[in-house]
């Protein structure tokens, strides 16, 4: 439950929607989650902001990808690894990672991800979703999105 008193109906991945990276990695999750379980929102859109604000993290903070779970927000590896959780077998079994201690998970995932304009490239815009998967996609006018 949000301090405003909404709830963030089911998981929602927060992601960089001008990364090649990040994007790319929206759309590997897309077809592994068939039933439609996680949502998702570009850091940069206001939804996006609203809910890296209620998590305590800053709105301008684009360097991560966040996971939130209703009262709960998971932050580089932890996300990455509760995404994985939700994606099922063999997505799943990458949360043997969680025994790495998380200041060298998150090393890692801090090397990439100040390197992954460089390596993957950037967009013009933000992500736009085709219409099959729109509906899994917030945007600032979504009634479900807080």
């Amino acid at each position: 439950m949000a301090e405003d008193g909404a709830a963030v109906d089911g998981p929602v991945l927060l992601f960089d929607g001008v990364c090649n990276l990040c994007t790319g990695a929206v759309q590997f999750v897309l077809p592994r989650d068939p039933e439609g379980a996680i949502r998702f929102a570009s850091l940069q859109s206001d939804v996006g902001r609203r809910l890296l604000d209620r998590c305590g993290r800053s709105p301008d903070e684009l360097s991560t990808v966040v996971l939130v779970e209703g009262d709960d927000c998971y932050v580089k590896s932890a996300a990455a690894i509760r995404v994985a959780r939700h994606l099922g077998w063999p997505y799943a079994a990458l949360a043997v990672f969680r025994a790495l201690p998380r200041s060298i998970r998150d090393a890692v995932y801090d090397f990439v991800a100040e390197r992954r304009y460089d390596w993957f490239g950037r967009r013009e815009s933000c992500l736009i979703p085709s219409a099959d998967v729109s509906d899994r996609f917030l945007d600032a006018g979504d009634d479900r999105s807080l």
